[in-house]
């Protein structure tokens, strides 16, 4: 089983930056992120596919986030900018063998998943 940790959660203010990573354990050809806030689904924000990096994004991602992948150190980054509140969110690395294009943002298709790491947005 793949071992991911998540780090840089943290308290911004609205308008404001912050960067994720996620360290693993080993290779896997797909990686991302997911976010949850309480007694909703996890929500996906980026995949990337190692091997030839490319992303796909969710809609609230979209030219705000950048995701990358560094495959000397294995580490998974996701730079967010211009944060707001709706970002507020425990933010989750996944890792995976790559699912079919039309369900890389599913949660539901990876089974490697980190601890972790709180994003708290403030207005």
């Amino acid at each position: 089983r793949v071992q991911l940790v998540e780090t840089g959660g943290d308290s911004v203010q609205a308008g404001g930056s912050l960067r994720l990573h996620c360290v693993a354990s080993e290779i896997t050809y797909c990686m991302g992120w997911f976010r949850q806030v309480p007694e909703k689904g996890r929500e996906a924000v980026a995949i990337i596919y190692t091997s030839s990096g490319n992303a796909v994004y969710g809609d609230s991602a979209k030219d705000r986030f950048t995701i990358s992948h560094d495959n000397v150190k294995n580490t998974l980054t996701l730079q967010m900018n211009s944060l707001n509140s709706e970002d507020t969110a425990m933010y989750y690395c996944a890792a995976d063998l790559c699912p079919p294009h039309r369900l890389v943002l599913d949660s539901r298709q990876y089974k490697n998943w980190g601890q972790g790491t709180q994003v708290t947005v403030s207005s």
